[in-house]
């Protein structure tokens, strides 16, 4: 059975080659590598060396933006892009344990289950999530028909400090004060309501689980994987970054040659502080693939 051609009506007609065969029921198919989602078929007999089938599309699944979140887990930093992106994309947020210790492996299994069960993804790794989004990418080539990767990595971006990684047991990650964290991770672009949400995102999560991840980025290589992604990539570079250096988007880049960077004037948290303009350039990814 293969689909022919498609009206503006979302009825398409589907051919059969062998013998005429009942053809009503509920299915599930795909059009040019998209999923349709739940399809009706109603059947038409003509010569039992062909069968011309209409489907109708029942409940068709649009495409799921998946954002997966930075070190903190919580989700909750999403909320001025997922507010920028609302009628336009839909958005699914995955959200990580608050408090076991766990590291990519253990991450990556707890966001695939996270997934929408059923229709297409866009996935977004942010930051510390940018590993577990190129390995569920490269292991859902099916389903996951575009990837973006928002001021992150491949690899270790500090390959000097991968000795330090048994030490991260005793980084006093609870006891930074927010003003300096909101200095690091948002410079001049910070804002009270800004570093009032990045102090309430880090004081839910914690220091067991901030000290495993970040053993899990002093390590993480997933070349490999990210070398099999077939789905097109986006990947958003922060202008003044002070977290993940500029060699990082090189390193995707020599990867990825077809991968589209688009730059962003704003800090590390780019998604927080310049959420109109990172909407605007995943609206257009969105649409371009889904």
């Amino acid at each position: 059975m293969r689909i022919e051609r498609a009206d503006a009506q979302q009825c398409f007609v589907v051919r059969n080659y062998g013998d005429p065969a009942v053809a009503f029921g509920h299915h599930t198919d795909y059009l040019g590598g998209h999923h349709l989602g739940r399809i009706c078929l109603g059947l038409f007999v003509g010569p039992t060396s062909q069968v011309d089938t209409a489907v109708t599309l029942d409940t068709p699944f649009m495409t799921t933006l998946v954002l997966l979140p930075g070190m903190d887990g919580t989700g909750s930093l999403f909320d001025p892009l997922v507010e920028a992106l609302a009628g336009k994309v839909q958005v699914e947020v995955v959200r990580y344990p608050s408090a076991p210790p766990a590291g990519y492996s253990v991450l990556e299994r707890l966001a695939e289950a996270s997934l929408p069960a059923e229709g297409p993804l866009i996935l977004l790794g942010e930051s510390f999530s940018g590993p577990i989004a190129i390995s569920l990418a490269a292991n859902h080539p099916g389903r996951v028909m575009g990837l973006i990767l928002c001021c992150t990595f491949v690899r270790n971006p500090y390959p000097g400090l991968s000795l330090l990684k048994n030490l991260t047991g005793l980084a006093p990650v609870k006891v930074v004060p927010t003003r300096l964290a909101a200095a690091l991770l948002l410079g001049r672009f910070e804002t009270p309501k800004l570093r009032a949400a990045l102090g309430s995102a880090l004081a839910g999560v914690s220091a067991t689980a901030l000290r495993s991840r970040l053993k899990a980025v002093l390590s993480v290589d997933v070349a490999s994987d990210f070398g099999r992604v077939s789905a097109p990539i986006l990947y958003l570079r922060a202008s003044e970054d002070r977290v993940v250096p500029a060699s990082a988007g090189d390193i995707i880049r020599a990867i990825q040659p077809a991968a589209r960077v688009v730059q962003i004037s704003g800090p590390h948290c780019l998604l927080q502080a310049a959420p109109t303009e990172a909407a605007r350039a995943i609206q257009q990814f969105v649409q371009a693939v889904g």
